[in-house]
């Protein structure tokens, strides 16, 4: 049976009288995770300007050379022409035929490899594709092969439409990645098909129906790091959904939980990068791959990487991992994460690391984190408790940019209370919830309530419901009062949103009603 996917984070599992809110936390569609970050499109389609063995150009054309821009429109004349020259070297039958080709092709990619919008579609118009493909066909000389699939490459770098125009190529790109072809040949293909696949779910549709995915995945079991390093980023680009089956299909390949695994723990810092955002993927969209994963000691070693590393750029798809990971259902987490084990200690010390950072994301996605493990149970919540986290999560919360606070809140809110029985309202640790109010952790959630962001402000009134019912002696009513909590609550009293001027309602009736403070 296809597996269903996933189609949420784990939820806030706070409930009171008023709120109701869902059990389980949202899970953020891997479709969009890739755009939260700045450098989203070069991860999705990237320009080959340097030849995957390594080496740059030839002689007669260096690398600045390369770079300079050139008039558009002398640079789209130049294209056409070397189009045609390619078409007299693909009909051309005499001495020294394949040397020909390779010169043409070379000339043609190194044209396609120039500027920042390279003339892509002049090289169409002229008619490339046809005369590439039977450049591709088998039997030919690797040099000529290479050159092709560059060329192919950033032709695929390009707008949507001239990706398409790759349609007919693809069978034969594919076909390359097979143990036959050479490593340069097999990962100039890869990154064609990665360009192809960055485009959209049409197109890695098409791939996946003509078998790129097993053929992918097989580079991955090697040791060249270059190699293995384009087939993790193509993989990540054709498996990233919505569609799950993909994802699960990967995962099911033998060999590949081991040797992402492998990868992650000896990897240099690129290569590690590439293989965490499939992980991303796989865990984001897969039941079956979360599974899968959370057995094989992936956590440990995203653990690991957490705590030594100070690469952005791995950091950022390694929490987002470790946050699926624990986002999946809660005796996944209680598994890999056992209270009081060292691991779990590590883990949550390697998040109080990221909170700490300079980097926003990095701070928003351990809050993130930390609230899915505060969301298990009791221990995992008394771990967060006692742990550096809780003055850094108290300062974010009155300090950090609204999303970052928005985190932070899932945090302390699922720290105060223990999983409720059947539907009825959670129990209050009271300790907890004790010692955060004297933090000072009501204003920020009062501020949250005050907000027009309807999550936010639907967190923000659950944890104000503990407050109220909580603190003992009044306390809690004292403190909303003096906080101007009661006009925060009242803004509510008309709003659109019916569960928020229910809850907010409610809240108002049951503890500043009309008998409100006549016993003083």
């Amino acid at each position: 049976m296809a597996d269903e996917g996933l189609v949420s984070h784990k939820r806030d599992p706070i409930k009171s009288s008023v709120g109701n809110a869902a059990a389980q936390r949202r899970r953020q569609h891997a479709v969009t995770v890739g755009k939260e970050r700045r450098e989203a499109l070069m991860r999705t389609k990237r320009l080959c300007r340097v030849g995957v063995s390594g080496e740059s150009d030839d002689a007669s054309l260096d690398d600045s050379d390369m770079m300079i821009e050139e008039d558009q429109s002398i640079l789209e004349a130049r294209t056409s022409s070397a189009v045609e020259e390619l078409k007299l070297a693909v009909a051309y039958q005499g001495k020294g035929v394949t040397q020909k080709r390779v010169n043409a092709l070379r000339e043609l990619r190194r044209f396609l490899s120039r500027s920042e919008y390279p003339p892509v579609e002049a090289a169409l118009q002229a008619g490339a594709i046809p005369l590439l493909i039977q450049c591709l066909s088998f039997g030919s000389p690797d040099e000529q092969l290479l050159e092709a699939a560059w060329c192919l490459t950033n032709i695929a770098a390009g707008k949507p439409e001239e990706t398409k125009a790759l349609l007919p190529a693809l069978p034969l790109l594919i076909a390359h990645l097979g143990e036959k072809s050479s490593l340069h040949v097999v990962e100039q293909c890869a990154w064609a098909l990665g360009n192809v696949a960055g485009e959209g779910e049409e197109l890695r549709n098409v791939l996946l129906l003509q078998g790129a995915l097993p053929a992918l995945a097989r580079m991955m079991l090697p040791n060249k790091r270059s190699t293995v390093r384009t087939a993790a980023w193509a993989l990540s680009n054709l498996i990233k959904g919505p569609d799950p089956r993909a994802a699960t299909e990967l995962i099911k390949i033998d060999g590949i939980p081991d040797e992402i695994v492998r990868h992650l723990k000896k990897g240099d810092n690129e290569l590690a990068t590439e293989v965490a955002w499939v992980v991303v993927y796989l865990t984001a969209l897969s039941n079956v791959a979360t599974t899968i994963l959370a057995k094989s000691g992936l956590v440990q070693v995203l653990v690991e990487i957490l705590a030594m590393s100070s690469s952005l750029q791995l950091l950022i798809p390694v929490l987002r991992s470790l946050g699926n990971l624990v986002a999946g259902d809660t005796h996944i987490t209680n598994a890999v994460l056992v209270a009081g084990h060292e691991l779990t200690g590590n883990a949550i010390q390697a998040l109080v690391k990221c909170l700490e950072s300079e980097h926003r994301i990095l701070k928003k996605e351990a809050a993130w984190v930390l609230s899915n493990i505060a969301a298990g149970s009791v221990e995992h919540k008394r771990l967060i408790y006692s742990s550096e986290a809780m003055p850094l999560l108290l300062n974010l919360l009155s300090t950090a940019a609204f999303d970052i606070k928005k985190e932070v809140a899932y945090v302390l809110g699922n720290i105060c209370v223990a999983p409720a029985e059947g539907s009825g309202r959670p129990n209050v640790i009271m300790e907890h919830l004790f010692n955060l109010v004297r933090g000072g952790c009501v204003t920020g959630f009062l501020d949250l309530v005050r907000s027009a962001d309807v999550e936010a402000a639907r967190l923000g009134l659950q944890f104000i419901e503990l407050v109220l019912r909580g603190m003992p002696n009044g306390e809690g009513l004292k403190l909303v009062e003096r906080e101007d909590g009661i006009d925060a609550m009242e803004r509510y009293q008309f709003h659109e949103n019916e569960e928020l001027r229910s809850m907010a309602n409610e809240l108002v009736d049951s503890y500043f009603g009309e008998e409100y403070g006549l016993d003083e």
